[in-house]
């Protein structure tokens, strides 16, 4: 699998992109909903790559910068036909493999309570992340769950 950073204008990417913002704005109820737009994700503190097999999208995934030991996933997303088959692990080790270079120790997330959410709480879980109180920017709300994992192993 080889990733691609900052590829937000390829059409691909570009189209899940969009298709990630409108399907978790659409499933999340108004302010608890923390998805970035393009723009949003194009910021200093964002990292972001595009994964790719035999020059087929996979997914995607950002890291945000929180403080100098303290990341945070953002947009993870698998493209429909690769969901299921083990593709957000990959993801997610290829989004913490970075983060280990950029020395970060604790990786974060925060993602939705309903149903819709459900594979991405069991992902998260899976993986190894343990839930945890709001954090950065974030506030308690019953429409979020937070997650974290310490890397620095």
């Amino acid at each position: 699998m080889k990733s691609i950073e900052n590829n937000f204008d390829h059409p691909e990417v570009n189209e899940l992109l969009k298709k990630h913002f409108i399907e978790l704005r659409s499933v999340s109820p108004k302010g608890s909903t923390h998805v970035l737009d393009i723009p949003g994700l194009k910021v200093s503190s964002i990292k972001f790559w595009s994964l790719w097999e035999n020059e087929k999208l996979i997914g995607c995934g950002a890291l945000k910068f929180l403080d100098e030991n303290h990341g945070e996933f953002k947009s993870i997303r698998i493209v429909d036909e690769f969901r299921k088959n083990g593709f957000g692990i990959k993801i997610i080790d290829h989004l913490i493999n970075e983060a280990k270079k950029l020395n970060i120790r604790k990786i974060s997330v925060e993602t939705g309570s309903g149903n819709f959410f459900s594979p991405a709480r069991k992902l998260f879980e899976s993986y190894g992340f343990k839930t945890c109180e709001p954090f950065a920017h974030y506030k308690k709300d019953p429409n979020s769950c937070y997650f974290s994992i310490d890397i620095a192993k």
